[in-house]
């Protein structure tokens, strides 16, 4: 699906909404992995369940087309396919787009004829496959359960299945992983011919058996190999007609993820299960980390109550220029101008803030991050290696505006008093 076809501009209000669906169960969790998950067993699922079906309720979805679907985890192919009908028909009761995208993550292990037959009956267009690795080694190296064998025949089936889009997740710079290694994945994923491709940078996350092991020295973290890793996972890729459209995500032409566009173009989402997240109506918000929490609060009518906050057009707009510079495309100062300068001369900020951004940008841009578009900026390519970095950059332009914004105010409130007194 291409991206006009669901209206999404970078810089323009986005006119979807996307659902994310969040499924924690996993039969073990791998050493890299922070997000929530569970062990399931027959009552968990079924509460679960249960909850999902009520936390639709508890959304008002009138005027709110649902565009995008993902269910993401965990372990989403552990549902039996029953369970995934149950799931399925849930979301099917919403106001779905028409050609809506509907995609869903996959481990190797899970897939079966079975479960890519319900999910594809339901609507399912897109499946991503977390292989990780065909290297027998680094699998276990990661701490994953399927084989090199389980990857490949997973692949097969989806593409048997008849799906619009098959997603490869692959990841680099691993304990032990060699360039030769690195590139012999990304040869044989080319040769598989998926629509899509992701490619994750190891990150050690905290509270994960890879953060231990960083800790105690057994495994070391190396920038350098990361970044020739990079660049040559952007020219492999390329050569062979995969688009870069992010810093991670290659795609071949009309199958990009719509639903992580309308995220990065700071559109609005609906989350639902335990730890899923919601940006919609102003607001954001996070559903608890935790089955039995999240069970009771939708059984008490709430949801999304953590880390709840509302959103000012500065904070949407640091957030579209962090998330919307790490697309190939960049972003159009003028069409984010467009989009959050009424807001943001409504909340007295505009001047100041925009002020901030074209410093922030600038300096950047002197520093070789950053390069001129057409109508806009984006990363050069030292700067995708420092995506990250690029983000802390301009991260807290909200709160500075709200800083300036207080500062000025208490200057016009002392300048009054001393007026009165004179």
């Amino acid at each position: 699906m291409a991206t006009h076809e669901l209206g999404l501009r970078a810089g323009e209000p986005q006119t979807l909404t996307g659902l994310y669906v969040h499924v924690p169960f996993c039969a073990s969790t791998c050493d890299f992995c922070a997000f929530y998950q569970v062990q399931p067993d027959a009552e968990k699922i079924a509460r679960y369940l249960a909850a999902v079906e009520r936390e639709t309720g508890l959304v008002d979805w009138s005027g709110r087309p649902v565009g995008t679907v993902f269910w993401g985890g965990g372990t989403p192919g552990l549902l039996s396919p029953g369970q995934l009908e149950r799931l399925g028909t849930a979301v099917r009761r919403l106001p779905l787009a028409s050609g809506a995208e509907w995609s869903v993550e996959l481990a190797p292990a899970s897939v079966t004829p079975a479960r890519l037959r319900v999910l594809r009956d339901l609507g399912v267009t897109r499946v991503s496959i977390g292989v990780q690795s065909l290297r027998p080694s680094l699998l276990d190296a990661l701490g994953r359960l399927h084989t090199r064998e389980q990857a490949l025949q997973a692949y097969e089936r989806a593409r048997a299945a008849g799906f619009a889009s098959v997603n490869l997740d692959l990841m680099f710079a691993l304990p032990g992983q060699t360039e030769e290694d690195w590139l012999a994945d990304l040869d044989e994923v080319i040769a598989l011919a998926p629509d899509h491709v992701s490619t994750y940078c190891l990150t050690f996350e905290e509270d994960t058996a890879l953060w231990v092991r960083l800790a105690q020295g057994k495994v070391k973290l190396d920038p350098e190999r990361e970044a020739k890793l990079y660049e040559r996972t952007w020219s492999h890729l390329a050569d062979a007609g995969y688009a870069q459209y992010e810093v991670s995500n290659f795609a071949r032409p009309g199958h990009i993820c719509v639903h992580n566009l309308n995220t990065w173009l700071m559109g609005e989402w609906v989350g639902l299960g335990p730890a899923a997240a919601s940006q919609q109506d102003g607001w954001r918000g996070r559903n608890p980390a935790d089955l039995a929490r999240w069970s009771d609060d939708v059984e008490a009518g709430r949801r999304a109550e953590e880390e709840r906050e509302s959103l000012t057009a500065a904070r949407l707009l640091e957030d579209a220029l962090i998330f919307g510079l790490r697309m190939n495309a960049g972003v159009s100062l003028d069409r984010l101008r467009a989009r959050f300068e009424p807001a943001l001369r409504a909340e007295d900020a505009a001047n100041d803030l925009w002020h901030d951004v074209t410093r922030r940008l600038k300096r950047l841009e002197a520093e070789g991050l950053l390069r001129q578009t057409e109508g806009g900026v984006g990363l050069t390519d030292r700067g995708r290696l420092l995506a990250d970095a690029v983000g802390s950059e301009l991260l807290g332009l909200a709160e500075a505006g709200e800083v300036a914004r207080l500062r000025e105010r208490a200057v016009a409130s002392r300048s009054g008093v001393e007026d009165v007194r004179a």
